[in-house]
C-alpha cells in the first residue's frame, strides 16, 4: 500500500523572527501553530496528532509541548534524527494518517539557537558528543572540521574549486535578498566568499550556515480532506530516509544518505528527475549542498562543482534551489530540516513574488542531519500542486 498521492499538505507558516532573545522555544513553535493552523481554516482542537523536536527538548519533549499547547493528541512523535527531523515527520505523518493513527498532523520546530549563542558547526561533531562513536572520532572532530573534509576530498578527487563552492553561497545570498524575511540580505560575489576568513581549510565564513531563531509549523492530512481547507493541498507523491555512516573499515565521504533516500522517494512517486521544478535543499555549508545534488541524481559524482556553475541553481535556472536564501542567508537556528518543507509548499502554491519559481508544480525536498563524513540521517520528500 502506497501513500503516494493520498496525503497532502494543508498548512505551512515560518516564523517571521531571526533574533528573538524575548521568546521561548515553546512560544515559537506555539506562535507557528497559531499562524498555520489559521492558515489553513483549522482549529487547535482539531489536531489530533503532534510531531517535534528539537535542540533542546529531552525524551518527553514532545509530551511537554502537547501540555504548553493544552491538547491531547492520541498520536505523538519526536523522532529527532537531526536536521532532517521535520523531512521524516511529513512522511510518518503520512504513515499515521493512512493507518488511521490520526486525522490532523502537526508538525512543530522552534528554535533560540543565535539568542542562546549556541557553537552550532564549531562546537563537537559526529563522534566529540556521542560516547557511541568514541572510536570514529576519538578526538573530538569538530562539525565544520568534518565537513571540510568532505570538502578536501572532493576537490582531490574531481578537481572542485573553491570558487565553484563559493558559486553556491553566492546564488543563496541573491535569492535571499529577494526575501524581506532573511537574515542575510546584502548581494555577495565569489571574492567576497574567498576573501571571507578561513574557518577550517577549504571552508570560509561564508561557505558556512548563518545561525538565527527561528521555528516553523506544518499541517499534514488526507488530501481529501485538505481539499476542503483554505489553502491549495500540496500533495505527498514520495519519501524516503536513511542513514550514513562510515561502516567498518570502508569509510566514502561522499556517498551520503542522501542516495538511499531519494531513491526510494522516486520510486514511490513514479516521477522522474526531469519532473523536478525546484529543489529545497539542507545547506548547513556549501559542500552539502554540492554533494547532495550529486547523490540525489541530478548530476553524475564529481560534477556538481560544474552543476552549480553560471547560475544553474539560480531562479531562473535549470534546477533552481532554495528560493528563500537557504541556511546560507535566509535562517539557520540549529535544524533547518522544517523550513525545506515550508518553503516547498509557499513555492507550489505560488505568489512568492520575486523569488517565485516561474511554473512550479513539482518540487524536491531533501534535509540531512548529523555530520556528512561521520555519521548522518536523510530524508528526501516529492511534493507536487493537486
Amino acid at each position: 500500500m502506497t501513500l503516494s498521492g493520498q496525503i497532502a499538505i494543508a498548512g505551512a507558516y515560518e516564523h517571521p523572527t531571526r533574533f528573538a532573545p524575548d521568546k521561548s522555544e515553546s512560544l515559537i513553535m506555539a506562535e507557528s501553530a497559531r499562524g498555520a493552523l489559521e492558515e489553513a481554516g483549522l482549529r487547535l482542537a482539531d489536531v489530533d496528532g503532534l510531531f517535534a523536536a528539537g535542540i533542546s527538548m529531552g525524551p518527553m519533549g514532545v509530551v511537554n509541548l502537547a501540555e504548553y499547547l493544552n491538547i491531547k493528541p492520541r498520536y505523538l512523535d519526536g523522532t529527532n534524527i537531526g536536521g532532517s527531523s521535520f523531512v521524516a515527520h511529513v512522511s510518518h505523518a503520512a504513515a499515521a494518517i493512512h493507518a488511521g493513527l490520526c486525522e490532523v498532523a502537526l508538525i512543530l520546530y522552534g528554535s533560540t539557537a543565535a539568542s542562546s549563542a549556541m557553537a552550532i558547526g564549531t562546537g563537537l561533531g559526529g563522534g566529540g558528543r556521542d560516547p557511541e562513536a568514541a572510536f570514529v572520532a576519538p578526538y573530538g572532530m569538530t562539525t565544520v572540521g568534518s565537513y571540510a573534509l568532505v570538502a578536501r576530498r572532493h576537490m582531490h578527487l574531481y578537481g572542485t574549486t573553491p570558487e565553484q563552492l563559493a558559486e553556491i553561497a553566492v546564488t543563496m545570498r541573491q535569492h535571499a535578498s529577494l526575501n524581506p524575511e532573511a537574515k542575510m540580505q546584502k548581494r555577495i560575489d565569489v571574492a567576497d566568499v574567498l576573501e571571507s576568513r578561513m574557518i577550517s581549510t577549504p571552508l570560509h565564513l561564508l561557505d558556512c550556515c548563518i545561525i538565527s531563531d527561528g521555528g516553523g509549523a506544518v499541517i499534514v492530512t488526507s488530501l481529501e480532506r485538505a481539499r476542503d481547507l483554505k489553502q491549495p493541498p500540496i500533495v505527498l507523491r514520495g519519501c524516503g530516509e536513511a542513514v550514513c555512516h562510515q561502516e567498518i573499515g570502508s569509510p566514502d565521504l561522499l556517498t551520503i544518505a542522501a542516495k538511499q533516500s531519494s531513491e526510494e522517494a522516486f520510486a514511490m512517486s513514479g516521477l522522474s528527475h526531469d519532473d523536478v521544478d525546484l529543489c529545497t535543499i539542507y545547506d548547513s555549508f556549501t559542500i552539502t549542498l554540492l554533494v547532495t545534488l550529486e547523490n540525489l541524481g541530478f548530476c553524475k559524482p564529481g560534477e556538481g562543482g560544474a552543476f552549480v556553475e553560471a547560475g544553474r541553481i539560480g531562479l531562473s535556472g535549470a534546477l533552481p534551489v532554495n528560493p528563500d536564501g537557504g541556511g546560507l542567508s535566509s535562517n539557520h537556528p540549529g535544524m533547518r530540516g522544517i523550513f525545506l518543507v515550508i518553503e516547498a509548499a509557499r513555492q507550489l502554491r505560488g505568489g512568492m513574488g520575486e523569488r517565485q519559481v516561474d511554473g512550479a508544480e513539482v518540487a524536491l525536498v531533501h534535509g540531512t542531519g548529523g555530520t556528512l563524513g561521520a555519521i548522518h540521517s536523510g530524508a528526501t520528500l516529492l511534493l507536487s500542486r493537486d
